[in-house]
């Protein structure tokens, strides 16, 4: 099949999971990584109205945005979510423009996209504050499990991903589901100038974790948000009882990923939780109102 057939096909199924009333369009977009080497592709969606509207950037976790070049169900959900709300949403694929598959515990190009993927968000911040649809000073961040980790890699005060002199206008807010790298060891060298125990980041950030999750464990996560906090920090943590890995995404049944087992020997367990995929769909929406409109 043509690469164009396919990419227009793609984005015909991507549409037909969203409610035309949620959104007006939607592109598949091109732009720069802040890495001098990666020209990264996306997808805009916009909701209803002249704008210029808030935006959030999406940063997909290590199996990419889905499988066979699909979006996986819980990217596509979120996405109907903030346009739904009033926001641009800008879903960022990392993985396919570097010619990479899945890149979770056990592949060699993991480090490779801790290293630069914070400056893919920051070339995302960049392209969509030129566009006259977006307000420059209101675009907010978000991304789930590797995601989540490149967000707090991107926030934090010593991020190497922040182009200098620092944009005019920074993110505005940030969230991080189940975030890998979420330690106070796994937050210092080689992949910021953090030394452990003095991460910080002036942009108001919430994470959102699942107590039983032992993919991505909540007590070190924690650790480190508390820590942070306990030094100004304007940061938060949502902790779910019984809340497993991938907790927000819809309708998936609580299973094992034994091909993603970790070093130690682990094997993730992931599964939604109704209860805290509620909250979530709740208190995100209302914690980039609070930063992004208000």
């Amino acid at each position: 099949m043509p690469p164009f057939a396919a990419a227009l096909i793609l984005t015909v199924l991507l549409f037909s999971c969203l409610s035309s009333k949620d959104v007006l369009a939607d592109q598949r977009v091109s732009f720069p990584s802040l890495d001098g080497s990666t020209e990264l592709t996306a997808f805009l969606f916009r909701p209803n109205g002249k704008g210029p509207f808030p935006a959030v950037v999406f940063l997909h976790g290590c199996s990419g945005l889905g499988l066979g070049g699909g979006i996986a169900a819980g990217y596509t959900a979120w996405t109907r979510a903030m346009t739904g709300h009033g926001y641009v949403v800008l879903l960022v694929d990392s993985a396919g423009p570097r010619d990479f598959t899945a890149t979770c515990n056990r592949s060699p190009d993991r480090s490779v996209m801790y290293r630069d993927r914070p400056k893919d968000a920051y070339g995302a911040l960049v392209y969509l504050q030129a566009r006259s649809d977006v307000r420059p000073d209101r675009i907010g961040l978000a991304g789930w499990s590797q995601g989540g980790g490149i967000v707090l890699l991107s926030v934090v005060t010593e991020s190497i991903g922040r182009p200098q002199p620092p944009p005019l206008h920074d993110f505005r807010a940030a969230v991080a589901f189940y975030p890998g790298a979420c330690s106070e060891t796994r937050q210092s060298a080689p992949y910021t100038d953090v030394s452990p125990g003095t991460w910080f980041t002036d942009i108001p950030l919430l994470v959102l974790q699942g107590e039983a999750d032992n993919w991505t464990p909540a007590a070190p996560c924690a650790a480190l948000i508390e820590s942070a906090r306990s030094r100004g920090a304007p940061v938060k943590i949502k902790i779910y009882p019984d809340a497993l890995h991938s907790f927000d995404v819809p309708n998936l049944a609580r299973r094992e990923r034994p091909r993603d087992r970790t070093s130690t020997g682990v094997v993730p367990m992931v599964g939604s939780d109704p209860i805290a995929r509620s909250d979530a769909l709740e208190r995100v929406p209302a914690f980039f109102d609070r930063y992004l409109k208000n």
